[in-house]
């Protein structure tokens, strides 16, 4: 996808060092890069503490509702309009099931009965989903050795974060499936998007900014049906969810966005690998979550399992 009109279509032309200095960041991607995994990382503490005040649903329907304002606030300074076909549209009205209104639902009401730690660490069997995924969707994707055997040790890790050996006890099985199923639906909505919308003209943003709208919308519809309205507003749990949709939502995509442009998707998706590490840490120091040796160890062979089964960079001539 090709990136805003810059504002030097809309000027005289200056002298040619004048529009590199203009448009270069002011933080370097490096640092970019860090914040988007701190706060992705953060996200799944920020998920345990709203739903100490607000029912699952709720928690899910505010985080779209600020990161979508976040977003349209971005549109409105950059200039760009939403999508305009229809057809654009209606496939995105299921990228964003797929991609936000399920996944995050699902996460919010795991944390009811796991730690945000187990959370955060299931969320990084997302790449091992989509390589089974994209090798039954995607014709042009080819599994090698290093990619099955990145599937085979992704797979062992996740026995091995959950215990199986003890018979997984401690953990709770049903809140652990919806963990495991969030992460699935990420590259169900993403090999979605792929093969429906790959060839758009209409900008990431533009589309992403769609995408949280109609997100919005379809929690508009099912929280009322399945909550009522909480009869006090903890200060706390409130301000988890702005956070986690005005950060954890809006401004991280704004972020990877950036980061997409700038670095490539190659370099930009490496930020997986570090969320569920920051997860950890933020469960154990901020919340007192209980880690037992094996939820670091099985989280270390999830990720070195996704690393392999991502397809390997062609090299530049």
């Amino acid at each position: 996808m090709t990136p805003p009109t810059s504002a030097r279509s809309r000027t005289a032309a200056p002298p040619a060092p004048l529009p590199a200095r203009s448009r270069r960041p002011v933080l370097d991607w490096r640092v970019r890069f860090a914040v988007l995994a701190l706060i992705w990382g953060f996200s799944f503490l920020f998920i345990k503490v709203g739903t100490q005040g607000f029912a699952p649903f709720q928690v899910t329907f505010g985080r779209l509702l600020f990161g979508a304002l976040v977003l349209l606030a971005a549109l409105a300074l950059k200039r760009e309009r939403l999508p305009r076909s229809l057809r654009t549209w209606g496939h995105l009205t299921v990228a964003a099931f797929f991609l936000n209104a399920l996944p995050f639902s699902l996460f919010a009401y795991s944390e009811l009965t796991i730690p945000s730690t187990l959370a955060g660490i299931c969320n990084a069997t997302s790449p091992l989903w989509g390589m089974v995924l994209s090798l039954v969707a995607l014709s042009e994707d080819r599994p090698t050795r290093r990619r099955v055997a990145g599937l085979g040790l992704g797979f062992l890790g996740v026995l091995t974060v959950l215990g199986a050996w003890q018979g997984f006890s401690g953990v709770d099985p049903a809140g652990t499936v919806m963990a495991l199923l969030a992460s699935l639906s990420y590259p169900v909505g993403w090999i979605y998007l792929r093969r429906t919308l790959g060839g758009a003209k209409d900008s990431a943003l533009s589309m992403t900014g769609a995408q949280l709208l109609l997100a919005t919308a379809q929690l508009a519809v099912v929280t009322p049906l399945f909550t009522t309205l909480p009869t006090r507003v903890p200060l706390l749990p409130l301000l988890s969810v702005v956070a986690l949709g005005a950060l954890g939502t809006g401004f991280a995509m704004l972020l990877q966005y950036d980061l997409v442009r700038e670095v490539g998707p190659t370099t930009a998706q490496m930020v997986t690998y570090f969320i569920p590490v920051i997860a950890t840490g933020a469960g154990v120091l901020l919340l007192d979550e209980h880690l037992t040796w094996n939820t670091p160890a099985g989280a270390l062979i999830i990720l070195t399992g996704a690393f392999l089964t991502q397809p390997r960079r062609t090299p530049r001539p």
